[in-house]
């Protein structure tokens, strides 16, 4: 049993950046996995690989004025996500043009103009740690920032959580029969780039919505309800994130693309079982009425 210690609890107990690195992760898991799982009911869940790289701009001009600085960076990150969605949002709904093709543009300047102003100042290591983050680098600040962030999204999905549960259903039904349709929405923006640059502290803006989104598409394979996928895709987040650090630490490899390969893991496991369980279902008889949910 000593070696079970030695691989699976020695490193948080051994190493302060470890426990830190693990306290933020979970963190990060416990908040940004249920709002993955509402981005993945409203199918919009390419729409927040875009957030992810429109709070880069803000991000770099805070790191052009101040350095790695987490205050200024966070702020910036957060002002240039609720621009872009926002801005996208405004132009989906007053010209033709739809919101995931508004989105993919404003994005592609977005990432385009961060990436410069981060070469202005700073060299490809300081690019990679804008990109990639360093989750074994988190600090006091860092974590607060991080626990404030869950605190928030926690909370603000509790208030929200009917109105999310329709807006998922009939978005246009409930636009149509209350005033609360277009406020949901960019609140729910608004969560969704909270989270994305509370993540970007650890993984990156490349890799931060991946902690999002892949527990959330894993647990559907699971389960039904919106409650147990939050559940569920908190717990696989959580567990992806400690099997990622301690790969990472057992195997010095990078710790942030660890805990998303981690996360894909679980994935390509569930599907692979889904499929299984399929091919063995007997088919429906043509006069059986399909099953409906």
């Amino acid at each position: 049993m000593a070696w079970l210690y030695d691989v699976l609890i020695n490193p948080f107990v051994e190493f302060g950046f470890m426990r830190r690195a693990l306290m933020g992760s979970l963190l990060l898991a416990l908040s940004a996995c249920p709002v993955g799982v509402f981005l993945t009911l409203r199918r919009m869940s390419l729409v927040g690989d875009a957030m992810s790289h429109a709070v880069l701009p803000g991000a770099a001009f805070g790191f052009l004025l101040y350095g790695l600085e987490i205050v200024p960076m966070t702020l910036g990150g957060l002002v240039a996500g609720l621009i872009v969605a926002i801005g996208a949002g405004i132009v989906s709904r007053l010209t033709v043009q739809k919101e995931d093709a508004s989105m993919a543009a404003f994005y592609l300047i977005s990432l385009a103009l961060g990436v410069l102003i981060v070469s202005l100042r700073g060299s490809s290591v300081d690019l990679m740690h804008v990109l990639f983050g360093t989750v074994l680098a988190l600090n006091a600040d860092a974590l607060m920032l991080i626990a404030s962030v869950s605190v928030i999204s926690l909370i603000a999905l509790i208030l929200l959580w009917r109105a999310l549960i329709a807006e998922c259903l009939d978005p246009l039904f409930l636009r149509a029969v209350s005033k609360l349709g277009s406020p949901v929405h960019f609140l729910f923006l608004a969560l969704v780039v909270m989270n994305l640059v509370a993540g970007y502290q650890a993984l990156g803006t490349l890799l931060s919505v991946g902690l999002m989104i892949l527990p959330a598409v894993t647990a559907r394979f699971w389960t039904r309800r919106v409650i147990t996928l939050c559940c569920a895709a908190v717990l696989l987040g959580m567990t992806a994130c400690v099997s990622g650090l301690l790969f990472s630490y057992h195997y010095s490899l990078p710790s942030g693309p660890a805990i998303i390969l981690a996360s894909g893991v679980g994935y390509l496991l569930s599907t692979g079982l889904a499929l299984v369980k399929n091919a063995r279902r007997p088919a429906f008889s043509k006069t059986r009425p399909a099953r409906t949910e």
